[in-house]
């Protein structure tokens, strides 16, 4: 695994995560405040979380992470703010993984 897999899975995550926080925001606007319309914006996540489930995905089978942990990310993607506190946890289990690949692969040469 290279550090390009975890740079595409940060970005996207940070990405998605705000743009949940824009979707909340438009949904508490039009139900509690009765303005504004979500369906841009819904489909504008919806695309963006796609993309990250793929990223996500591509990561975590790099890694080799069990099922659950998997499943844990991708719902981070869903709840508003939990990418904020999952990503930094996965970001330093998998630069700890990529360093131990890479002093794996000098060892081996």
């Amino acid at each position: 695994m290279n550090q390009s897999v975890l740079t595409r899975y940060r970005a996207m995550a940070y990405v998605t995560a705000a743009w949940l926080l824009v979707f909340t925001a438009a949904i508490v606007a039009k139900y509690v405040f009765h303005v504004g319309d979500t369906m841009l914006i819904s489909q504008i996540h919806g695309v963006l979380f796609i993309v990250y489930v793929i990223f996500a995905f591509d990561l975590g089978s790099k890694a080799k992470w069990p099922f659950g942990k998997l499943l844990w990310v991708l719902a981070a993607g869903c709840i508003p703010f939990a990418s904020f506190f999952v990503e930094p946890k996965i970001t330093r289990e998998t630069r700890a993984l990529i360093a131990g690949d890479g002093a794996t692969a000098t060892a081996e040469v």
